[in-house]
C-alpha cells in the first residue's frame, strides 16, 4: 500500500436528500471492482426523501491536470451522516511535479461533482408535471420516491472509456472479470493514511502507459477478446489527449455531444461506448446508449408496453430532451421488469487454452 503525502476530510451538504448508493452504485463494475465499492449493505437502503445515512464506499483514482499530466493518486472515503451531508476523507500522494496536498486538494474539489453536485434535476421534474401524460405522471412520482438519485461525474473519461470498451458485446461476467483481474495483475495500491486505511482489495486504474505495457497474451489471459484489447490500446495510445479533452469540456449537453463525437473518431469506439463513458464521466444527462442489446425493447415495453428498437426508443424519449439519460435512470429505478428475448450469450472461455 502506498503510504499516503497527505489527508483531509471535508463535509459536503448536496442541498437537499440524497441517495448515496444509487448514485455511486452505477459506477461499480460488479461486486469485485477493484476501484470503487459500496459498503456492504448499502445498496439495499431503501433511500427517499430521508436520504440514504449510514451508506458508505471507497474509490480510487489517478488525479490528472489541464495538460493531461498525472499530478498524483488518491483514495476517497465517502460517508453519509445525514439526509444530505457527506464526509469525504482523501488519502492522497504526489505524481508529475504536483505536492500531496494539491491532490488532496483537486481529489477534494472532485469529489463534489462525483457525487452530483452540479446535477440538477429541477428543470425534468417541472416538466414531467407540464406535461401531465401518464407516462409523465408515472416518471414523476418515480422522482418523488428517490429524490436523492444524481447522475455522478468522476471526471475521469479515460477509465470510463477502457470499463466501457471492456463491455462491448460480450457479457457482463466477461467484462466484469477482465476489469477486475487487469487491476488486481497490474494495478498500483492506492494511498493510505492512518485516518483514511485503504482497503487492500482497491487497485488504481491504470495509465495508458501501463496498459501499453500488458503483453498480447496477457489480455487472453484476462478474458478480453482480440478486437477489444486492441481498441484500449488505442484509447492508451491517445491518453494525454483524452484527460485534456475531458478536463476542458463542462458538464453541457452540447459541449458532451460535440465531446462523443470526437470520441467516435478512434477506431473500436461508436456510439454506445460512448454514451457509457460520458454518463459517468461527465454526469451526461441527454446521452441515451443506442445500441445496447437489451436498453431499447426495456424503454419501449416500459413507456408503452411493447418492445422497441433504437429509433423507436429515441422518438419516445425526444419529448424529455435534454434530460433523457435521467429519464432512462427513472425507469430503470421504476422497478419495472421486461420480458428478456433472443438467444442467451454463453460464451465459451479461452483463457486456458
Amino acid at each position: 500500500m502506498t503510504t499516503a503525502g497527505h489527508s483531509s476530510e471535508v463535509l459536503l451538504d448536496l442541498q437537499g436528500p440524497f441517495d448515496l448508493p444509487r448514485t455511486l452504485g452505477v459506477l461499480q463494475r460488479g461486486a469485485g471492482d477493484p476501484s470503487i465499492r459500496l459498503d456492504p449493505g448499502s445498496a439495499a437502503m431503501a433511500g427517499g426523501p430521508q436520504g440514504t445515512p449510514g451508506a458508505g464506499a471507497w474509490m480510487c483514482q489517478r488525479i490528472y491536470d489541464a495538460q493531461g499530466r498525472q499530478r498524483g493518486q488518491a483514495s476517497l472515503r465517502f460517508d453519509q451522516l445525514g439526509p444530505s451531508i457527506v464526509r469525504v476523507r482523501v488519502a492522497a500522494a504526489s505524481g508529475d511535479g504536483a505536492g500531496a496536498h494539491e491532490v488532496s486538494e483537486l481529489a477534494e474539489r472532485r469529489a463534489g461533482r462525483l457525487l452530483g453536485c452540479l446535477d440538477d434535476w429541477g428543470d425534468l421534474e417541472l416538466r414531467l408535471d407540464a406535461l401531465g401524460d401518464e407516462t409523465s405522471a408515472a416518471l414523476a412520482r418515480v422522482r418523488r420516491r428517490h429524490p436523492g438519485v444524481r447522475l455522478p461525474a468522476t471526471g475521469a473519461l479515460f477509465d470510463q472509456l477502457v470499463t466501457a470498451t471492456l463491455e462491448q458485446k460480450v457479457t457482463h461476467d466477461q467484462a466484469r472479470a477482465g476489469w477486475r483481474q487487469l487491476l488486481r495483475r497490474h494495478g498500483e495500491p492506492p494511498p493510505s493514511a492512518p485516518g483514511v486505511p485503504a482497503p487492500d482489495w482497491m487497485r488504481l486504474p491504470l495509465t495508458g502507459d501501463q496498459l501499453r505495457a500488458v503483453p498480447s497474451w496477457e489480455w487472453h489471459r484476462l478474458w478480453v477478446q482480440p478486437a477489444l484489447s486492441k481498441t484500449i490500446l488505442r484509447v492508451a495510445e491517445r491518453a494525454r489527449r483524452i484527460h485534456q479533452l475531458s478536463a476542458e469540456t463542462p458538464a453541457e449537453t452540447a459541449a458532451v455531444a460535440a465531446l462523443g463525437v470526437r470520441l467516435r473518431s478512434i477506431p473500436g469506439i461508436g456510439e454506445w461506448t460512448v454514451a457509457e463513458a460520458l454518463q459517468r464521466s461527465h454526469g451526461s444527462a441527454d446521452l441515451p446508449a443506442v445500441g445496447d442489446y437489451h436498453l431499447s425493447n426495456f424503454v419501449g415495453a416500459a413507456m408503452t408496453g411493447q418492445r422497441t428498437d433504437d429509433a423507436g426508443m429515441l422518438r419516445l424519449l425526444a419529448p424529455y430532451a435534454p434530460h433523457r439519460q435521467r429519464v432512462i435512470r427513472l425507469l430503470k429505478l421504476s422497478g419495472f421488469q421486461h420480458q428478456k428475448y433472443g438467444p442467451k450469450l454463453t460464451p465459451a472461455d479461452h483463457r486456458s487454452r
